[in-house]
């Protein structure tokens, strides 16, 4: 197994990233990298807010949190796990986190935009992947102060670390279930149109109610928006979504956000909804914790067995459909490039791999975040803008998101210019 060195260099601390302050309480430090491909059309930004905590430096921010000492049988492995940095910050009241994740958001937004070489007022969709929203409008908001134009199309999803994924699943096909719970269709409404995808999660904040100590260890602070013109730098191939109910608890999520809690035999988890005529919520059902606190999971092995058989066979499906598509378009020697999958953690990812290989399905899964732990819905993003560089004009990718719910949207893309 690749092992992970602890001396792996801060976000901040690594070339090209333009470091800032957000003016909330003592300065809530932040951390962006702009990329951006010419050739395919593509850029987008990632970073982090916080302080940066090494795996050293970890247990003494879960044992202030928790109030505890944290014994030695309940301390994660977290390099075996791929993870050496995650970023955090102290405990807000609700006014004071509104306004980090305001800024955060508005700023990653604009800065993203700009390494599209677009201006803001160009922008027609924004969809972004959020488990725990600061805000319901949260959307309007940073979109107002990254000078986007109103009438610009706002889509919130709200399916854990599946969140990005989807947002970007639904920009590219019009056959998407998703896409037919609404009259507009929202592939269709953006294709051809300048459109910004991503996820943003304010984890630190979401764990604050938290009394779990391995999501503790796991999560941090995180963002990745990227700006596609479906159709055009960005072509979908072939792809599936599913939801497999987590009955069990395994990962259990408290839902911030607006959704029934209820579930008729053969209807959907997810509830799309458009709350006005230009936004809409994807909201996903999750197994609350029964104790009010935001979030309760199983081990690394639980999240193993959750993730895994089920994510295979999402890939395979997906990847047969795949190799059905190039078929049609007379591509039959055409492979993957890279494949971006959401970085729950290495074993979960090796697992899978291994799974595939033994079905006759070799895919490259680099390993990409270690600095930045897991941050659900921006995994995606981040992992393929950090690909970004190697891409050429007509290469074929496979981005592969799953989360807790259980939410799962894997699609293959060409990539245009």
């Amino acid at each position: 197994m690749t092992t992970f060195s602890e001396k792996i260099t801060s976000f901040f601390n690594q070339p090209a990233v333009e470091k800032g302050t957000i003016g909330v309480e003592n300065g809530i430090p932040f951390g962006l990298a702009r990329v951006s491909n010419s050739e395919i059309g593509i850029g987008g930004v990632y970073g982090t807010w916080g302080e940066a905590y090494d795996n050293l430096t970890l247990p003494n921010l879960l044992e202030a949190r928790l109030g505890r000492p944290i014994p030695e049988e309940e301390r994660l492995n977290l390099a075996e796990l791929g993870f050496v940095n995650r970023h955090h910050i102290s405990v807000l009241n609700n006014e004071q986190n509104t306004k980090v994740e305001v800024e955060v958001g508005a700023l990653f937004l604009r800065e993203a935009i700009h390494a599209c070489g677009w201006d803001p007022e160009e922008i027609e969709g924004l969809l972004i992947g959020m488990s725990a929203p600061i805000t319901e409008n949260y959307l309007d908001q940073i979109a107002r102060q990254a000078g986007l134009p109103d009438q610009a199309l706002k889509i919130a999803i709200h399916k854990a670390c599946d969140g990005s994924v989807s947002g970007l699943h639904l920009a590219l096909n019009p056959d998407l279930p998703e896409n037919h719970q609404l009259t507009k269709n929202i592939a269709q409404t953006l294709y051809g149109k300048k459109v910004m995808v991503g996820g943003i999660e304010g984890l630190s904040r979401f764990l604050n109610t938290s009394r779990d100590a391995n999501a503790l260890q796991l999560f941090g602070n995180a963002a990745g928006i990227i700006g596609v013109i479906p159709g055009q730098t960005m072509k979908f191939l072939a792809g599936s979504s599913r939801e497999v109910f987590d009955k069990e608890g395994v990962l259990q999520v408290q839902m911030y956000y607006p959704h029934s809690a209820e579930k008729a035999v053969g209807e959907s988890n997810v509830e799309v909804t458009q709350q006005d005529e230009t936004n809409i919520r994807v909201a996903g059902l999750m197994h609350e914790p029964t104790n009010g606190t935001s979030i309760v999971m199983a081990g690394p092995m639980g999240m193993v067995k959750l993730f895994v058989r089920t994510g295979v066979q999402v890939v395979q499906e997906v990847y047969r459909a795949y190799q059905e598509r190039l078929e049609q378009l007379g591509a039959t020697g055409k492979s993957l490039a890279v494949a971006i999958v959401h970085h729950a953690n290495y074993k979960i990812n090796k697992l899978k791999e291994k799974n595939l290989q033994n079905l006759g399905i070799s895919l490259p899964m680099p390993w990409l975040l270690s600095e930045f732990g897991n941050v659900s819905a921006a995994s995606n993003m981040i992992a393929f803008l950090r690909q970004l560089p190697n891409l050429k004009p007509g290469d074929h990718i496979l981005i592969d998101g799953f989360g807790a719910g259980t939410y799962y949207d894997t699609l293959a893309v060409e990539l245009g210019g």
